[in-house]
């Protein structure tokens, strides 16, 4: 193996290697391409996008229960919106995608809220654990969501592409909009 050749000024440097480092590294299968994640895009954009995506899953349906049951302690009514189930399915994959292996028990502390208790401090109380519970099982059979040991769920490699995929249509139709956001992605 050879050593490396110290350059010591920027004129002894090829113009075919200037061109492979601004680029990227041209061995790379992803060179010069920008990833759009998850991340890069705002939640209730990619949250209305995946609650349409699964409105078209088979496996994924609202149970009959469901628009009579409120979802926790400290709410008062339930839902009002009709497509409630798919949105907090689709909720429920993003928190998965960010937070990564989930119980049932953390999904409820994030989907919970607070109290009022007579004239005391408010106090938290966690989600309804019902409709959580469904929901995983749902996207269990769908293959979006698997279990990993005691730790919890997780996203399949399908649910994470499909994520990033609609995470790359909604940046595209963003940079229609706000063409400084181009740069990004």
């Amino acid at each position: 193996m050879s050593a490396p050749i110290a350059v010591t000024s920027i004129e002894n440097v090829s113009e075919e290697v200037r061109l492979k480092y601004r680029e990227g590294r041209a061995d790379q299968p992803t060179a010069g391409i920008t990833l759009v994640r998850a991340y890069d895009v705002p939640a209730d954009s990619l949250i209305e996008a995946l609650a349409e995506h699964l409105r078209r899953v088979p496996e994924v349906e609202a149970t009959p229960w469901a628009q009579f049951v409120k979802t926790g302690s400290h709410v008062e009514r339930e839902p009002q919106q009709p497509t409630f189930w798919y949105s907090r399915a689709a909720s429920i994959l993003r928190k998965l995608y960010f937070h990564g292996p989930l119980g049932i028990g953390d999904l409820e502390r994030m989907y919970g809220g607070n109290k009022q208790v007579s004239y005391f401090p408010r106090h938290h109380r966690d989600g309804g654990s019902s409709i959580i519970r469904n929901l995983l099982r749902q996207l269990e059979s769908a293959g979006l969501v698997a279990k990993e040991g005691t730790k919890g769920r997780v996203l399949t490699p399908k649910a994470t592409a499909l994520l990033d995929k609609l995470s790359k249509e909604i940046f595209k139709e963003l940079t229609k909009t706000n063409t400084v956001l181009a740069k990004y992605g």
